[in-house]
């Protein structure tokens, strides 16, 4: 594996983070497509103009993995984000809150995350994270390179900052990060 590949963070386990941006949903999808061993709850809210189209998944992401919840209000996604993150046996919650999280919700979702040792993963809009998610990214599509994003890591609590050039692979089933520029060139596949 190259050092671009090595250098990419993947998401802390047991922990919520957030995206934004408008590539935030192919984020989503494929890091639910990275992270194994169980299904993939993801929760909406019924009336948002953004609704997830399970068979637009297939290249990335098997459909029978996914649980799709929608919910009523925003108190409802809330509870839910926060009892499939509790529950255990998830590979990653997705959740699509339509208002910024207080810091005493993203706090009760951090110790929901620990204590079912679950990822979490909330798509929020551009300002309106939550101090309590551990990191924050922005994912744009890159419209000259079909299929590619750029994923940049702008909050982390642990670690550095950056930004990343990905590629989903939807024959191999695996993500691609391209070189920075000056290293080597092509593509370094991410393991799964």
């Amino acid at each position: 594996m190259s050092a671009a590949a090595t250098a990419f963070p993947p998401l802390l386990p047991h922990r919520v983070h957030e995206v934004c941006g408008p590539g935030a949903h192919g984020f989503a999808v494929i890091q639910a497509a990275l992270h194994k061993g169980g299904p993939v709850l993801w929760i909406g809210a019924r009336h948002a103009p953004e609704r997830l189209f399970p068979p637009g998944l297939v290249p990335v992401l098997d459909p029978s993995r996914l649980i799709a919840v929608e919910t009523r209000s925003e108190t409802d996604l809330l509870w839910a984000t926060e009892e499939g993150l509790r529950a255990g046996p998830l590979a990653l919650v997705v959740a699509c809150p339509d208002k910024p999280l207080s810091l005493t919700a993203g706090r009760r979702l951090q110790l929901a995350a620990e204590a079912g040792r679950t990822t979490g993963l909330l798509l929020v809009r551009m300002g309106a994270g939550s101090n309590a998610a551990e990191t924050r990214w922005q994912a744009a599509p890159l419209f000259q390179d079909a299929g590619g994003q750029e994923w940049s890591l702008v909050k982390n609590k642990r670690g550095a900052h950056g930004t990343w050039i990905v590629r989903w692979d939807a024959k191999a089933r695996s993500l691609h990060v391209v070189s920075a520029s000056g290293e080597r060139a092509g593509l370094a596949p991410l393991a799964l």
